[in-house]
């Protein structure tokens, strides 16, 4: 309906490009800057797919200078890595999640002979590893985070059997902000012989910095014994355009589980490294280009910018006496609930201010990513909080539009089936 509208497109564009601070993580506005650079590379290689490796030899080139410098941010040069990490780029956290969740499952096979997987995650773990399970038909055990909000390594313990290929640790959790004991599940996985899985697709470019700015960081990559896939998403901190991830794997035995390779298909001999055939060289070509043109230093001084921001952040929620901080989060992701309003009806005030916050059950809060776009407008925001928290407790219930209701009735229905029926209609009715 587009075609011969091009006015209205850009119309539309601009008015989508303002809305959700909280997704947007690189800062200043989409007609200059890093924006401006990303978009002229992707534009210069739109054309390119690295399916074909003779034809596109730059892109391949691109592909494997991004991976190399995400695995040497992320240990692959420690000692205790074992020097063979080897990865490579998706099209997100979630395709790369999934590779490396059927890396784990065709390798656990090879080795133990598994023909009934199993895999262990914590309920603060993102719900992409559900995909994994459903699509490549692995038994899923989720298992209560302890007290501090991160995954229970003895909790995690007891659900280890015969039939387990993989163990998942966050760093952070994407509903809290807080990294889970990645040493102990180290441990632990390498106790029993089975996979561990990492996910830095939030903490990838901001936790080697943050620790070198000398934030208390726990060791979280390839230096922990037990590791043996890592995901980390470009497209978030790493300030590339969207549609950017990596997984690495600890050595080429594992990663060669994720290939898919077809001798006897008429159209000639065929392999394939991710769950896409063509992939689009552009998006390869502007993640080179953001991580060239930052560099460390450049990655350092937003993350500083960003970690600062969060810390204020959490002051001015501590200062709000109705409000308490889920758990003691280490990164730039902060969740925030009430005992003593509805928090719900707080994030629809704020949505209506403009404000675009997560929420999050078990228990009932909201949450805050922090990007590079929150820096200059940080006391906007606790302001806005402010003000949202005093109108809830003076004037309590839903506002005209509002999805405090939706949130809370979801929350406390017993029946699981009900609501997952309900999502399922949603979603069927709105794509």
């Amino acid at each position: 309906m587009w075609f011969g509208k091009a006015d209205a497109l850009v119309q539309c564009m601009s008015t989508i490009s303002d809305e959700g601070l909280s997704y947007i993580y690189i800062g200043g506005s989409q007609s200059e800057g890093h924006f401006s650079l990303t978009n002229e590379a992707y534009s210069m290689f739109s054309h390119t797919n690295p399916l074909h490796l003779d034809v596109f030899p730059s892109v391949a080139r691109f592909e494997w200078e991004v991976v190399a410098m995400t695995s040497a941010l992320l240990g692959s040069k420690e000692t205790a890595s074992g020097g063979q990490v080897c990865g490579n780029m998706t099209s997100g956290g979630t395709e790369s999640i999934l590779l490396a969740v059927k890396s784990s499952r065709d390798y656990m096979k090879v080795k133990k002979g598994i023909s009934k997987p199993e895999m262990i995650i914590s309920e603060s773990t993102h719900s992409a590893y559900d995909k994994a399970a459903q699509y490549f038909n692995i038994k899923l055990w989720r298992v209560p985070v302890n007290k501090e909000f991160q995954a229970d390594v003895k909790g995690i313990r007891r659900f280890i059997n015969g039939n387990t290929i993989l163990i998942v640790g966050s760093a952070p959790g994407f509903p809290h902000g807080i990294i889970d004991p990645i040493e102990e599940l180290g441990e632990l996985a390498s106790s029993f012989g089975i996979c561990f899985h990492v996910d830095l697709c939030l903490g990838g470019f901001v936790l080697p910095f943050a620790r070198k700015l000398g934030y208390p960081i726990p060791p979280f990559d390839f230096s922990v014994e037990g590791v043996t896939s890592i995901s980390a998403d470009v497209h978030k901190y790493g300030l590339a355009p969207k549609g950017t991830s990596v997984v690495l794997y600890r050595n080429h035995e594992i990663r060669k589980h994720q290939f898919v390779a077809v001798t006897e298909w008429s159209g000639g001999l065929y392999v394939s490294p991710t769950i896409a055939g063509s992939r689009p060289g552009g998006l390869i070509a502007g993640a080179w280009a953001a991580m060239m043109s930052l560099g460390q230093e450049g990655y350092l001084e937003n993350t500083r910018e960003i970690m600062e921001v969060s810390k204020r952040i959490q002051k001015g929620i501590k200062d709000i006496p109705e409000l308490y901080i889920v758990g003691r989060p280490d990164m730039t992701i902060v969740a925030f609930g009430s005992n003593d309003i509805n928090i719900f009806e707080v994030n629809d005030i704020m949505s209506s201010k403009g404000w675009h916050l997560n929420a999050l059950q078990k228990p009932s809060s909201i949450h805050i990513c922090v990007t590079l776009q929150h820096v200059p407008i940080v006391e906007d925001f606790l302001r806005d909080l402010r003000e949202s928290v005093k109108t809830v407790k003076e004037n309590p219930g839903p506002i005209s539009g509002g999805l405090a209701p939706v949130y809370g009735a979801a929350e406390k229905m017993p029946d699981r089936g009900t609501v997952h029926e309900l999502l399922v209609s949603y979603m069927d009715g709105t794509c």
